[in-house]
């Protein structure tokens, strides 16, 4: 699974990177990363929409999470890439635009790993 992750904290890669480190190791699941909603759809673009998944921040400079969110639910049809946002609000505001804007799912900060690996369906030890 190709999983593109968009967020502004540069440490969000390592992050990932040590909290899926056998998944990783073991081939289930490749990261790449974008620190700007701009950053995504460039690579989006580039990559001909290679990622199957895409995992969001939702307060970016630039263009919010929100804003890419829309974008790529208006561009890219086939496959439809499954978009989860993360934000540390979970306010009712945020959860009720993402979802009109077609979010797959929405997570809060901190993300809680074993709940992701959960909902991505990837084996937990």
């Amino acid at each position: 699974m190709k999983i593109l992750v968009v967020d502004d904290e540069l440490d969000v890669k390592t992050l990932f990177e040590q909290r899926f480190r056998k998944e990783i190791r073991n081939g289930d699941v490749t990261f790449a990363f974008a620190h700007s909603g701009e950053d995504a759809l460039n690579y989006l673009n580039q990559q001909h929409q290679e990622a199957i998944l895409i995992l969001s921040d939702i307060n970016m400079p630039g263009m919010s999470g929100l804003q890419l969110l829309e974008q790529i639910k208006q561009k890219y049809h086939k496959p439809p890439p499954v978009v989860m946002m993360i934000t540390a609000y979970g306010d009712e505001q945020n959860y009720s635009m993402a979802m009109k804007l077609g979010a797959d799912d929405f997570l809060t900060k901190p993300v809680d790993f074993n709940t992701l690996k959960e909902k991505l369906k990837i084996n937990q030890p």
